[in-house]
């Protein structure tokens, strides 16, 4: 639980002091909108930090306003600490939506921050184009954080997130797309490099004859979008996009691309020199109040020969297996719908 200080803090920082506005879904021309979305996303950090009342459906909408690109506390467990209710690797929060006529998944994604897969993985038997109306949906904006060793941006491919750790105490979240097969996006350890507004694409050569050029000047047929982070002196980098509908898809030639939003945000906020980690892990733990929860994702690269018995590998490594209820662990696993759950064994 932090203070109602520190939670003034985070976002007084996010909108007045670096200027981030995509904190809100639009950005407002009248300074008294703009304060009176400041003191309602006040309001719901506050009400999500201390759990108080319930807030209506109503109000999720303004939510996701609220808390797009906002930064998160958060704190890892130390070695050989035990669980207590200081330790929180789990963020955000579960929510829901209604959905309104003319309405698609992917839309409802868009609106809360969320790649594709994150909607379509936890509805699968439900048509993305045509979602029932009135049906009200999980919006699984929670996640659990992938383990850090550093502040900088951790990029876990398989569940097609960004997530940018800022100076051991804040982190950003961001859906991506990421490399189509064929063009999977390499796993390891790099460095943001040059950064470039308004980029020029140079064509792959095994894309020349598709394309009938071997450049691209910036525009809407750019794929590269208005913004340009390159991974160290690779030809991989992070960078917007033209097409919102590749976010939570296997989609790109192995960069990673972010909603035009979220790219301009991160490429503000992030320097170069900034230390950026591919990682590949679909199954990861996290504790929030004390309880231990489980994400699990699609092996969406196909890396994994058993999910299932990767799972009760990664239980006996982290000691975790006494502290698990068994039952709900082997459901998740089954489910694969990236939804974080609490698996915490009960005593009686």
């Amino acid at each position: 639980m932090i203070s109602v200080r520190v939670a003034f803090k985070i976002f007084s920082d996010e909108l007045l002091m670096k200027n981030n506005y995509q904190l809100f879904i639009y950005q407002s021309p009248k300074i008294g909108q703009v304060f009176k979305s400041f003191f309602f996303s006040l309001f719901v950090i506050i009400t999500i930090v201390f759990d108080l009342n319930p807030l209506r459906i109503d109000d999720y909408p303004k939510i996701a306003f609220a808390l797009r690109g906002a930064a998160f506390p958060y704190r890892f467990q130390e070695e050989g600490q035990e669980y207590d209710s200081n330790i929180k690797t789990v963020i955000g929060r579960v929510t829901h939506h209604v959905v309104e006529k003319g309405q698609t998944l992917l839309d409802i994604a868009k609106q809360y921050g969320l790649g594709y897969n994150e909607i379509a993985d936890l509805y699968p038997k439900i048509d993305p184009w045509l979602p029932p109306i009135s049906k009200k949906l999980v919006i699984p904006t929670q996640w659990v954080l992938p383990k850090v060793d550093e502040t900088g941006i951790v990029i876990n491919v398989a569940e097609l997130r960004l997530y940018y750790f800022i100076n051991g105490t804040l982190v950003k979240t961001f859906p991506v797309g990421i490399g189509d097969i064929g063009w999977v996006t390499p796993i390891g350890t790099y460095q943001i490099g040059l950064k470039q507004v308004n980029p020029v694409w140079h064509v792959p050569v095994t894309l020349r004859e598709k394309y009938g050029v071997k450049t691209m000047p910036p525009g809407p047929d750019n794929p590269l979008g208005e913004y340009w982070m390159g991974l160290g002196s690779s030809h991989y980098g992070i960078h917007g996009t033209p097409m919102p509908w590749s976010i939570g898809r296997p989609a790109t030639h192995g960069c990673i691309r972010l909603y035009d939003e979220d790219i301009e945000t991160l490429f503000r906020t992030v320097s170069s020199g900034t230390r950026v980690k591919i990682i590949y892990e679909p199954i990861k733990f996290g504790i929030l109040h004390s309880k231990l929860y489980i994400e699990v994702h699609r092996d969406i690269y196909n890396r994994i020969d058993d999910l299932n018995e990767y799972g009760h590998k990664l239980l006996q490594e982290r000691e975790l297996t006494e502290k698990v209820n068994m039952f709900k662990f082997e459901k998740i696993l089954e489910r694969k719908d990236g939804l974080p759950v609490d698996i915490s064994k009960i005593y009686y």
